[in-house]
């Protein structure tokens, strides 16, 4: 095993290691919001051995294969692909799962196990995350496809505040629904909201990767 990857920020390992971000969601490390902390330092947090998760790194690492390293390409490229990849498909994602939680909640809302609340908690999600999307699309994303990335700080910091509340939102979900777990006999509109809320997830997880600790990183350097 590699020592220094136990002192390599999680963004940096996410964004340099195929399939990283798979061993960082079956660990429950937060490389998005937390993608500053050191893989001994959030492992630590979590009360997770670090060198376990070090050895998977490392056998991924052994086993090879690639993936496009967003550092690498222009910034042009990369705000493309998140409008396209993060931004629409979040506008397609949130109607649907508050249709399926409002449904899972008004015929099993007597159970224990029913994540009540859970539309409403989509619901300020959505309205947070449209507004949080339309500042970058309207202003910031703007400000530095036009060459202004130096005066961009005061904006970003915005988008890293309310990326952290993003964060909290995920946790709160994780929270209701047992860790996105459907219970064994759940119902398949429940097990499909589910499956859904686990790639609302991953996505938003990996688009709030993909500008803290790659697009504003450039763009402040």
């Amino acid at each position: 095993m590699s020592p220094t990857l136990l002192d390599q920020p999680l963004g940096s390992l996410a964004c340099e290691i195929p399939g990283a971000t798979r061993v960082f969601h079956a660990f429950h490390l937060d490389f998005c919001c937390g993608g500053h902390k050191s893989l001994r330092e959030a492992a630590a947090l979590r009360g997770i051995e670090p060198e376990m998760v070090a050895a998977e790194l490392d056998s991924l690492q052994a086993r090879g294969g690639t993936q496009l390293d967003w550092r690498t390409e222009p910034s042009t490229r990369l705000i493309e692909h998140i409008l396209k990849r993060y931004h629409a498909r979040h506008r397609e994602q949130l109607p649907e799962l508050i249709r399926l939680a409002c449904r899972v909640e008004q015929v099993h809302g007597d159970r224990a196990d029913c994540p009540n609340g859970l539309a409403d908690l989509l619901r300020d999600m959505q309205q947070e995350l449209e507004s949080h999307m339309l500042k970058e699309e309207q202003i910031l994303f703007p400000m530095l496809l036009s060459g202004y990335a130096r005066q961009a700080s005061a904006p970003i910091s915005v988008m890293r505040f309310e990326h952290d509340h993003h964060g909290l939102a995920l946790e709160q979900m994780e929270a209701l629904t047992h860790g996105l777990t459907p219970p064994e006999d759940a119902c398949n509109t429940w097990r499909a909201l589910y499956r859904g809320l686990n790639e609302l997830h991953d996505d938003l997880m990996q688009h709030i990767h993909l500008e803290n600790n790659v697009l504003f990183v450039a763009d402040q350097a």
